[in-house]
């Protein structure tokens, strides 16, 4: 998921061809023959697309967009984006070259980079045109398999129409339940810590102990699983441990896995982390289908013989919501998911419902440590509510606590940027014309099939011309008058592109967002929060999301955590 290339890939279907037929000679030659002919085919392959590549970068239309040139014939721009926190040199490049510009990534390949809001928009509603590259959807499957997150075009409308109503405001009010009482269970955990402390403080690392709980709470909210990460005693279960393995080995960036993305081909071969990955799948698929199987029984057996009806579907976990869904008889076949679609999103709720919101939450403590003001001020408001147990209208009653979530998820945006390819070529309508390297005024960016398009989620929701000078501050008070200009921005909620916008927007941003405010309600109303290092010190780096790391010096190296200062609040 990491992998951000993209080579053009007409030979796709040769090379699944060649694999073929390559297992075919292995049953029938010697071991050295298969190996010469794996070779060979390799060989081939990578002179194709290294020919392809070069080609079609030379050929571009981006390569006429305005831009830095490329400092180096590999690496292109990419050591210069890694060195520093996300958005931070294209941020630049636009101070000098304007809103729409190209780079170059990893060998060469030039990529579009635009804050036209018009751009953003056709480029996000054209889902069939604009997809996510092939490679990313390889390292993407390998976790969650075809579920919402990897289906594309038809696919991903039908999966999308089925999974819609599990996400509603009804069912997400239902689940706020499941949010308070693992937002209670972390309080408990952190106040046992600093009783054992016998200081009146203690030291957590605010990543681990909050993708703890955001596990917790997806595997009860998702499909009614107790995954048992809060557990005091340290125990590790079955799935939690295949999850653990599968979301490792995936976000970890290797050479030959990168290649494998590439090169179909090359997924023949299996490396150690693949064999313990593909274990760690079968774990998780034998787990689902039983989980599945179960309430499915379930179901039957409290339907009676009138059978599952649609009107009659109602459940509180999201799976037992689907299954039910997917097996009323009213309903039509067309509308219904196969069992492995269904299968693959119990990782796919994983996933999606896991990292992003912990990684949220994470940097909104961050953040109170660096603005005790803001800290205070939320804290007070949420002592106005009478109750350890707010409603989800309780949390959507509080308006501080609205602004302090809308302005975490646009200064820290949990998943900085996203890519799309463009399937076929386009011209994507600009807002704001540019002039091109040959001095030509336009109003439009053209693209070919192949050419990489870069979603600048992070820079887009700090971009002065839409939110004003102090874009780059964290400052929760915007939202009592935002600005006018950011009501052309795309995305799905508050004016914002954290949760992306069109067809392939987050289905689940209401629950992040519930969930987002009940972990804050209950940890805020209970501890005050100080950084133990110097805020300096704390810089991010992406894999799939924004992760915070602690410089070190010559004698030390990055360490990713949050390590916080926390001690209960006293009231008054």
């Amino acid at each position: 998921m990491s992998v951000l290339l993209h080579w053009p890939d007409p030979a796709i279907g040769n090379m699944n061809i060649l694999a073929d037929s390559i297992q075919a000679i292995k049953e029938n030659v010697s071991p050295s023959t298969v190996a010469l002919t794996v070779v060979v085919g390799a060989v081939v392959i990578v002179v194709y697309k290294a020919g392809s590549l070069i080609v079609h970068n030379l050929t571009s239309p981006l390569r006429l967009l305005p831009g830095p040139p490329s400092p180096h014939f590999f690496w292109g721009h990419g050591k210069e984006i890694f060195k520093e926190d996300h958005s931070v040199p294209q941020e630049k490049w636009m101070e000098q070259y304007g809103p729409t510009l190209s780079y170059t990534g990893t060998l060469a390949i030039p990529r579009l980079w635009t804050m036209d809001t018009r751009a953003l928009n056709h480029i996000l509603a054209h889902t069939y045109t604009y997809q996510k590259p092939s490679q990313s959807r390889f390292h993407l499957a390998r976790m969650v398999g075809p579920g919402v997150l990897v289906a594309e075009e038809d696919q991903h409308k039908h999966q999308r129409r089925v999974l819609n109503p599990a996400f509603g405001p009804a069912q997400v009010r239902e689940l706020t339940e499941i949010f308070v009482e693992k937002s209670q269970a972390l309080r408990d955990r952190w106040l046992e810590e600093i009783a054992k402390s016998g200081t009146g403080d203690t030291h957590v690392d605010a990543m681990t102990w909050l993708s703890k709980t955001t596990l917790d709470i997806i595997g009860l909210a998702g499909f009614n699983y107790n995954f048992g990460a809060l557990n005091p005693t340290g125990e590790i279960n079955e799935l939690n441990e295949a999850f653990n393995t599968v979301f490792t080995a995936t976000t970890e960036p290797r050479v030959f896995s990168m290649l494998q993305g590439i090169i179909p081909v090359l997924r023949i071969f299996t490396t150690e982390e693949s064999r313990r990955s593909a274990k760690a799948q079968e774990t998780m698929r034998r787990i689902g289908l039983e989980l599945i199987a179960e309430k499915k029984a379930s179901i039957i057996a409290a339907s009676g013989q009138n059978g599952v009806e649609k009107k009659n579907v109602v459940g509180r976990d999201l799976l037992t919501l689907l299954i039910k869904a997917n097996m009323a008889t009213d309903i039509p076949e067309s509308q219904r998911l196969s069992d492995e679609e269904v299968l693959a999103q119990v990782p796919t709720f994983i996933v999606a419902g896991h990292e992003t919101t912990s990684t949220a939450t994470m940097w909104a403590l961050h953040a109170f440590t660096q603005h005790p003001d803001v800290q205070r001020k939320l804290r007070d408001e949420l002592l106005t509510v009478p109750t350890e147990d707010p409603t989800m209208d309780d949390l959507q009653g509080l308006p501080y606590l609205e602004m302090v979530v809308k302005e975490v998820l646009r200064h820290y945006s949990p998943v900085p940027m996203t890519i799309r390819v463009a399937t076929h070529d386009d011209l994507i309508p600009c807002a704001t014309p540019y002039t091109d390297r040959n001095g030509v005024q336009r109003d439009h960016i053209r693209v070919t099939n192949g050419d990489v398009v870069m979603i600048p989620i992070l820079a887009l929701n700090r971009y002065k011309p839409y939110w004003g000078e102090d874009a780059l501050e964290f400052n929760p008070e915007r939202w009592e008058h935002p600005p006018e200009a950011i009501t052309s921005i795309p995305g799905v909620f508050g004016n914002i592109l954290s949760f992306i916008g069109g067809p392939r927007s987050c289905i689940g941003y209401r629950f992040s967002l519930i969930e987002m405010k009940a972990l804050l309600f209950t940890l805020v109303r209970a501890f005050e929060f100080e950084l133990e290092v110097p805020g300096d010190k704390i810089k991010k780096r992406s894999t799939i999301v924004q992760r915070p790391f602690i410089i070190g010096d010559e004698n030390t190296k990055e360490e990713s955590k949050m390590p916080l200062i926390i001690r209960p609040y006293i009231r008054a």
